[in-house]
């Protein structure tokens, strides 16, 4: 019998040294003490420390030198020494006679700024080989899944990338930015500065889903918040009024599968009822409304992952892949209690929460997208007026502090006591937290809950109406906030 062959790890190689170059550390440092009050602010520009130097006697050096200039003091080779020489540290660099040469190898500090790209390059490519590293550390010796480590090793190459990019901006830069957005607004947006929800009345409080915004919409369970969140997503997708303009979609369901919720948006989009269709009962003209709005859907670019349990840092992965590949301009996140966080299961779930709520608002940002997360809340608004508080968002604090925007959905006609009680159609999104504008206890909508669709109150079935050229761009024409 043949003797079962065994295979080893390959071992990586340690008889390489890492990419650096010495002449051009000694270049950024003599520069220094030519010319400190500009090269400094050059290094601090491009986000050089200790860190990004190679030759152990130059990350003493420009230690001692950053601190120097955090307080204030002059730099020069004589208070330079003095410093390392008070820290005990002089002699390690080969004493003062070491920053005389550095001063001598630079001819001038005229050319600091090709010094220093080359010292940040260098610097790049060893983060980028420990990152790799740790990778294939990773695999060999993880018991996680594949897919969290895939994500894991992707967040980390994407944070060298993000520290490459912090950048301050200068003001006069900033300002020229924030006018073109302006101008974006006032020309194109007609009274929008968010992508349209596809809700007049929504979208008059909320100015539309604006990029880097974690938007929350939680209500308790069965108030139709899946329901919203879809139709939005559908809206924006097929690109309905005002703007008339397809976007790409995300969506993340954790909670039902790929048939369920596709079949939920044909039959909302069809009007179709979903649970006599799924007792096989269906009007004859029921078909061709289902074919034709199939024929519709099918075009819309909304990409679907159904997968149950992700872990944050794996959806963030997932949502990467998403904007890259096909450019998404919004993601829908279903729900937030269903998501983990393996670096904090353990630690309670008040702090798993407060993490998953963090990565999700990191997203945001990352993308440069809208995030809408739906969200259970606790038992509280059964048990009071029915009226549901910033406070009633189930788990953690963390929800409320991350969000930029908070929209607690409620049915009046599922409220004991309540005003509306009577009225089975009316639905109220309450924006109970609104960073960059005002909060809204009385956003009206209309809940058809046999199609679970959602429409504007006393605004056409086809969304939202423009406002004539000679009125004022307020997102609804003709229609008051009831």
């Amino acid at each position: 019998m043949a003797k079962e062959s065994v295979t080893t790890p390959p071992v990586s190689r340690t008889d390489r040294v890492p990419p650096y170059s010495e002449e051009a550390e000694k270049g950024v440092l003599g520069s220094i003490l030519l010319d400190p009050l500009k090269i400094m602010d050059l290094c601090i520009e491009n986000q050089l420390g200790p860190e990004s130097f190679y030759i152990p006697a130059h990350k003493i050096v420009i230690g001692a030198m950053i601190e120097m200039t955090k307080q204030g003091t002059v730099i020069d080779a004589l208070t330079v020494a003095d410093r390392l020489k008070t820290s005990g540290m002089l002699d390690s660099i080969g004493g003062s006679v070491y920053l005389d040469r550095l001063i001598d190898s630079t001819p001038t500090a005229a050319h600091a700024s090709y010094y220093i790209d080359i010292v940040r390059q260098k610097h790049l490519l060893r983060c980028v080989i420990s990152c790799a590293r740790d990778a294939e550390n990773e695999c060999y010796f993880t018991e996680q899944s594949a897919d969290l480590v895939l994500g894991k090793v992707e967040q980390s190459f994407f944070d060298i990338t993000e520290r490459q990019h912090g950048f301050m901006v200068g003001w006069s830069e900033a300002v020229k930015n924030t006018m073109d957005y302006v101008e974006k607004i006032l020309h194109t947006r007609r009274g929008l500065s968010g992508i349209s929800t596809g809700f007049g009345n929504l979208d008059k409080v909320l100015k539309g889903l604006r990029t880097g915004e974690m938007i929350v919409l939680a209500a308790r369970p069965s108030m139709g918040k899946t329901s919203l969140a879809m139709n939005i997503a559908e809206n924006i997708a097929l690109g309905t009024k005002p703007e008339r303009t397809p976007r790409a979609v995300g969506i993340f369901s954790l909670e039902m599968s790929q048939e369920s919720l596709v079949l939920r948006m044909l039959c909302s989009h069809a009007g179709v009822s979903a649970f006599h269709l799924s007792g096989g009962f269906a009007a004859k003209d029921d078909h061709a409304k289902l074919v034709n709005a199939a024929s519709i859907l099918s075009k819309a670019p909304i990409y679907l992952d159904d997968t149950a349990g992700l872990d944050i840092l794996e959806l963030r992965a997932r949502g990467r892949r998403l904007k890259k590949q096909f450019n998404i301009e919004l993601i829908v996140v279903d729900y937030l209690q269903l998501l983990h966080s393996k670096e904090y299961e353990r630690q309670g779930r008040q702090l798993e929460t407060a993490s998953i709520s963090g990565n999700l608002k990191a997203m945001a940002k990352e993308l440069k997208v809208p995030v809408v997360v739906l969200s259970q809340l606790n038992r509280a608004p059964e048990r009071s007026e029915g009226k549901p508080k910033l406070s009633d968002l189930r788990d953690s604090g963390a929800i409320e502090q991350d969000a930029d925007v908070v929209c607690l959905l409620r049915r009046p006609c599922r409220i004991d006591g309540d005003p509306d009680h009577n009225d089975e159609t009316l639905a109220i999104v309450d924006i109970a937290k609104h960073r960059n504008g005002p909060t809204s206890d009385d956003v009206r909508l209309n809940f058809d809950q046999e199609f679970t669709r959602f429409r504007d109150r006393n605004v056409g079935v086809d969304g939202l109406v423009e406002p004539a050229e000679s009125e004022e761009p307020v997102g609804v024409s003709g229609t008051e906030l009831q």
